[in-house]
């Protein structure tokens, strides 16, 4: 998914992003380089950056030209993807996930206790360097870990049922996801001292983005290969984590179907074969329905932005993720 590189219309972006990468590659060293090594392994597996992209470009919206982010802009950038960073480290943990990012996760190789320690670790170093950019931010990025554990128990609670809803649904992705890309915004325009207007503008099509963003990647983990997504597909499905497409099928004619096969443990077989149902249903379709409806939000919050460069950088990512809802595995 190439959100960051359709941020790149933002002719300072890539150079931000690289003095970021080193930035974020110095904020985990350790006095021990065993820990270093772990809490490195998913920073030098790659990865689209694409929290600290919005912070970088939210920092820019009120100058008509694009200039550098500044030292702080960057920080908060790194500080937000330490945090996600880190809920990687513990969702691989509750998902005895294999691989994350085409390589072994953390927890494949170290284990679950080193992986749970040091997801800690990388959430820690969010908070201090949080704390070093002001206590609006870092009280703002202490409400958004919250959050993050609110929307995840909250799916956690919807394991194997049968009965989740749409609403259960999007306030578990709200917090486990939409938050952090709204506080990625949002800690861009404070580090960059934006009006208040225009910061609770950006969190909110943050948030917006953030709701799109995340029904498009539990569509991909339904219809996209292991190949494409980088991790084995329809994880989900195994794990009892019944996203909208599958809320949506059930209400179609495959539902009782459907509902025969899940609601259980499963195996390979009957994952593939609820895949196959979800996809001959309308429940895909009326996911990206809802993808869409979010991305519209995310658009229309732009219109009230100033023009500039890192504006148009921001509409530029939110139409492409209008057409990778339009065309989920495209």
């Amino acid at each position: 998914m190439a959100l960051v590189s359709s941020l790149s219309i933002l002719p300072t972006l890539s150079d931000d992003l690289s003095e970021l990468e080193i930035k974020l590659q110095d904020s985990v060293i350790a006095e021990d380089k065993y820990l270093t090594e772990i809490a490195s392994h998913l920073i030098t597996a790659g990865g689209k950056r694409v929290r600290p992209g919005f912070a970088i470009a939210a920092s820019g919206i009120e100058s008509p030209k694009a200039v550098p982010a500044s030292n702080d802009v960057l920080m908060g950038g790194v500080a937000v993807e330490l945090v996600h960073l880190g809920s990687l480290y513990h969702d691989d943990v509750m998902d005895e996930a294999e691989m994350r990012r085409t390589v072994p996760s953390v927890n494949a190789i170290w284990g679950n206790l080193t992986a749970i320690l040091a997801g800690d670790f990388l959430l820690a170093r969010a908070s201090g360097i949080a704390a070093s950019l002001g206590t609006e931010v870092a009280g703002l990025l202490a409400k958004t870990i919250g959050e993050l554990c609110e929307g995840q128990i909250l799916e956690l609670q919807s394991t194997f049922k049968l009965d989740r809803t749409q609403d259960s649904y999007e306030r578990s992705i709200s917090g486990k996801t939409a938050s952090l890309l709204a506080t990625a915004c949002r800690i861009g325009g404070l580090t960059s001292h934006l009006s208040r207007e225009n910061i609770d503008i950006l969190t909110s099509f943050g948030h917006s983005y953030g709701m799109a963003f995340q029904i498009v990647d539990d569509i991909l983990d339904l219809v996209a290969t292991d190949e494409q997504l980088g991790k084995p597909s329809g994880n989900d499905l195994m794990e009892g984590v019944y996203t909208l497409p599958v809320i949506s099928a059930f209400s179609s004619d495959f539902g009782a179907q459907l509902k025969e096969i899940l609601g259980k443990k499963i195996s390979v077989e009957e994952r593939d074969k609820a895949r196959e149902l979800i996809r001959s249903s309308q429940g895909v379709s009326e996911a990206l329905a809802r993808a869409q409806f979010w991305t519209k939000e995310a658009a229309s919050a732009l219109t009230e932005l100033p023009d500039s460069e890192a504006t148009e950088a921001l509409r530029a990512a939110t139409t492409h993720l209008i057409q990778r809802a339009s065309s989920p595995i495209v």
